[in-house]
């Protein structure tokens, strides 16, 4: 068996970033590079690859490499609210607050720090961020702009833009990452016209004619995921506000299109209520969504949409694949109480239960094995550090803080950490432990009707007074009417009475 690099993952708190290597722990974490010390910086990111890291300081970027601790570049970039690095490494691109019309979004060359592109942007959010989008081979390169996308040679931004695509009130795109065939765009409704997404091909892009469509009501934004492959799009349409008051948050839709056109239309859920989240497997060949009032559902589709297993119900509103999609977490955190299961995708059977409340962020290592859990600032003030969970559920490490701003696993490329089945350890576990009763499908008994507060003691005075015992009582659970035994009981009992009294 090859030999696989260390994991290493970074902390950041008031004295500064750390890059430390593990798990496994034989004893507290030990920093990789002893030159570099605590890195002071306000934020920092990996490459995709791992072998980079950018950190943010007052006034430059500076790029390491992750496995020598060498510095190798500062970027003079004073004042940037948000960076990350293209797929593979090549550009860094980065946002600033605007001064005026100044040219705010950056194109770095991470090797050189030459400028590669310059842009105006007026405002980012986490759904549009990054601006310009790459495919994973860096092939190719979009930004969307009003009423417009724009199509660069991500080879050569010297070309400046070598294709558009028109569609007027356009508000989100999403590039296909591997491979770079098509590009899907998203427009709400507008003046009582439906929302629409559409798939088009990135060959004849100019000529706005799309390969699949979908139109839809009750949408205005639109988060849009291509899974690998770029065969199917899943579209997770929302809106603001929900007209039938059953939900604070809006309501939510998840639709589901292939860019051969063969397939368009909703996601069968089966639970009505809220999406809170869903993730393509790493294969790209099924996916998971968690959705329902809550306890919420866990359903598993492939790519044909149909639903293949059922995870049953339980408090949650998050879920992950590892890296090579053999494992599975449910989680619930945010306003829920931490519940997290961790769960084996080929026997599709529960490892373990356990809590993690109060959790900021949690995510798999690269080689899949290990799930870290943070609780950070500025998000939550106290209790703040993080956990490391084997895979099946076992507690590895806790370190905890005065106040930590970010705990992060350093990412690989995909083909450096190989998958490997459960352990036998973890295989007993899991044979001794059934899905946890928080993720147990319900049974589908119907309520009965509702009675008020009120209704138990009622009955319970109106038996007394017609004497019935507690098991009479019990038979005809309400005040509402006496059972034909019952009545011939009270008749008995009243002549018994009599005939004592004469």
């Amino acid at each position: 068996m090859a030999t696989v690099p260390p994991l290493k993952f970074t902390v950041r708190d008031p004295n500064g970033l750390s890059l430390l290597t593990g798990p496994p722990f034989s004893g507290e974490p030990a920093a990789t590079f002893e030159n570099l010390g605590r890195i002071p910086c306000s934020a920092s990111k990996f490459s995709n690859d791992g072998s980079k890291l950018a950190v943010t300081t007052p006034n430059a970027l500076v790029i390491y490499d992750t496995d020598s601790g060498k510095e190798l570049i500062q970027i003079p970039a004073a004042g940037v609210a948000s960076a990350v690095f293209s797929p593979l490494g090549t550009y860094l691109q980065t946002f600033q607050k605007p001064q005026g019309q100044q040219k705010n979004l950056v194109l770095w060359d991470s090797k050189t720090g030459s400028i590669v592109l310059q842009q105006f942007q007026k405002a980012i959010s986490k759904t549009s961020w990054p601006v310009i989008q790459f495919s994973d081979d860096e092939s190719v390169a979009c930004r969307l702009v009003t009423n417009e996308v724009h199509i660069f040679d991500g080879h050569d931004f010297s070309k400046g833009i070598i294709d558009r695509l028109r569609l007027p009130g356009i508000d989100g795109v999403q590039l296909a990452h591997s491979p770079a065939s098509h590009i899907a765009a998203y427009v709400p409704e507008i003046k009582g016209a439906p929302a629409n997404v559409r798939i088009f091909e990135l060959a004849n892009v100019s000529q706005a004619q799309s390969v699949a469509r979908r139109s839809f009501f009750k949408s205005n934004t639109a988060q849009l995921s291509w899974n690998k492959g770029s065969t199917g799009l899943l579209v997770l349409a929302q809106s603001d506000v929900d007209k039938t008051n059953q939900n604070y948050y809006g309501e939510s839709r998840l639709h589901y299109l292939t860019s051969d056109g063969r397939h368009e239309g909703a996601v069968p859920l089966s639970k009505e209520g809220p999406i809170y989240d869903v993730q393509w497997s790493p294969n790209g060949k099924e996916f998971l969504v968690v959705y329902g009032f809550m306890p919420a559902k866990v359903t598993l589709f492939n790519v044909q949409c149909k639903p293949l297993f059922e995870f049953g119900q339980g408090p949650y509103n998050y879920l992950r694949w590892n890296p090579q999609g053999s494992f599975i977490c449910l989680a619930g955190f945010g306003n829920l109480p931490g519940d997290v299961a961790f769960w084996d995708r080929e026997s599709l059977k529960c490892f373990h239960t356990l809590k993690a409340p109060v959790t900021v962020t949690a995510e798999w290592s690269p080689d899949g094995r290990y799930f870290m859990t943070a609780t950070t600032a500025p998000r939550l003030q106290v209790d703040n550090g993080f956990k490391v969970f084997k895979y099946d559920g076992t507690p590895h490490y806790e370190k905890k803080y005065d106040k930590l701003y970010q705990a992060e696993w350093r990412p690989a490329s995909s083909d450096v950490y190989p998958d490997r089945p459960p352990s036998p350890g973890a295989r007993k576990l899991e044979s001794k432990v059934e899905a946890p009763k928080t993720v147990q499908p319900r049974t589908g008994t119907k309520p009965g009707a509702y009675r008020p507060p009120h209704a138990g003691q009622a009955a319970s005075v109106k038996a007394q007074l017609l004497g019935l015992d507690e098991t009479s009582k019990a038979s005809t659970g309400s005040s509402a009417g006496l059972s034909k035994s019952a009545l011939k009981n009270q008749k008995r009992r009243q002549k018994k009475k009599e005939g004592a009294d004469s």
